[in-house]
């Protein structure tokens, strides 16, 4: 399995040395010979930002990840990276896939909120993905907000168990939403600028 507790599959660029760097020596004299001043030990270069591209597809574990995972014949051939909370099921249904894992739960959990949105900057700026797709529900919301910020087209599902009520995340993400999606025509009420594409499960 591909993948880390709370962070990329590949290592972020390592920080800049930000120490001084060391006086040069002083000349070294040759024998008979002009005065040679020898070269200073280069930095090495830092590692340039990787840009994956493809879908990235963001849900908390259990029936919304599973609702991710149903639309296998949509994703099973495009590059794709995800990002989930580190519970047995996902362990499983994403086994051999690129997670990074979130910080949970976000129910109510303003400091895993803030954890998951420094998460996203990082994830977002190193995976650079064409879009961003999610069930929900809390991990979703940072994700959105800053997939708006920088451009990337955000794609929202509701999911399948809601029928006569909007979910909160829902509710939350929906301005930084491009595309809202539901699976339901009776959901089509809550959202009327939805499009139904029928259940996942």
């Amino acid at each position: 399995m591909r993948v880390t507790g709370g962070v990329l599959t590949q290592p972020l660029p390592p920080p800049a040395d930000l120490r001084p760097a060391p006086e040069a020596p002083g000349p070294v004299l040759a024998p008979d010979a002009s005065p040679v001043r020898s070269q200073p030990e280069q930095q090495p270069r830092q590692r340039p930002m990787v840009s994956t591209g493809g879908i990235m597809l963001v849900g908390s574990s259990g029936g919304h990840l599973a609702q991710l995972v149903a639309l296998k014949p949509w994703w099973a051939l495009r590059a794709r990276h995800w990002v989930t909370f580190r519970t047995p099921d996902a362990e499983s249904l994403l086994n051999e896939e690129r997670v990074t894992w979130a910080h949970y739960p976000t129910t109510r959990n303003v400091p895993n909120l803030l954890r998951n949105a420094v998460l996203a900057v990082h994830t977002l700026l190193r995976q650079r993905p064409d879009a961003i797709v999610s069930t929900g529900a809390g991990v979703a919301l940072p994700f959105f907000i800053l997939g708006r910020l920088f451009g990337i087209p955000t794609v929202y599902i509701e999911v399948f168990d809601r029928i006569d009520s909007r979910t909160l995340t829902a509710r939350l993400c929906r301005p930084f939403t491009t595309t809202l999606l539901v699976q339901w025509e009776e959901q089509q009420g809550l959202y009327p600028h939805a499009t139904v594409v029928g259940t996942l499960l």
